[in-house]
């Protein structure tokens, strides 16, 4: 299933600001809401719909994080993204998501479709744990997010990261734009 526009718009649980319905943005809503009221994030260290902005061949393009965890000097702690299969199909399209961000890389990252998940390192890829659990609570994000190795992308590691997450994300604006004509 394609994520689509059923019109109208919903109040975004985090910003209080009116945001399109879609296909899945209720699912946002609900990861959101499950992380500030079951987890403890301060509602203002998530922010919802990221831009992760790449370049390839000259050309700007983005993948968007559906939400972002930061520390209080604006750092990204953790990405979540939300899946529409299997969170582990996922997982290095969104460690490739979580080394471009902008102020990152992102230690951490999740992969979820609400039912399961799927906890990454995002230096090495490594899963580090699986299930709805996995999603960290507040008072452990910081000390999960200093225990995994953090180095900054060189230009080379950059240029791979980009054409990685492009071929995602190409895939994905090919096959899951306004239609899906397989031949």
């Amino acid at each position: 299933m394609h994520e689509v526009s059923l019109g109208g718009t919903l109040l975004d649980y985090l910003t209080g600001e009116q945001v399109e319905r879609t296909t899945y943005e209720d699912l946002r809503q609900a990861l959101a809401r499950m992380l500030v009221e079951e987890k403890g994030y301060p509602s203002d260290s998530l922010r919802p719909r990221v831009d992760i902005p790449f370049h390839i061949d000259g050309e700007q393009q983005s993948r968007t994080a559906d939400l972002v965890a930061y520390d209080e000097s604006d750092r990204p702690l953790l990405l979540v993204i939300f899946c529409a299969g299997a969170p582990g199909t996922y997982d290095r399209e969104s460690v490739a998501s979580a080394r471009l961000i902008p102020g990152g890389p992102a230690p951490l990252v999740v992969v979820t479709d609400t039912r399961d998940a799927v906890l990454l390192e995002t230096s090495r890829g490594r899963v580090l744990a699986n299930g709805m659990a996995a999603l960290p609570a507040w008072t452990d994000l910081r000390a999960k997010a200093e225990a995994v190795e953090q180095r900054p992308l060189s230009a080379e590691a950059r240029q791979r990261e980009e054409r990685i997450l492009h071929a995602y994300t190409g895939f994905l604006k090919t096959c899951c734009g306004e239609s899906c004509d397989l031949k």
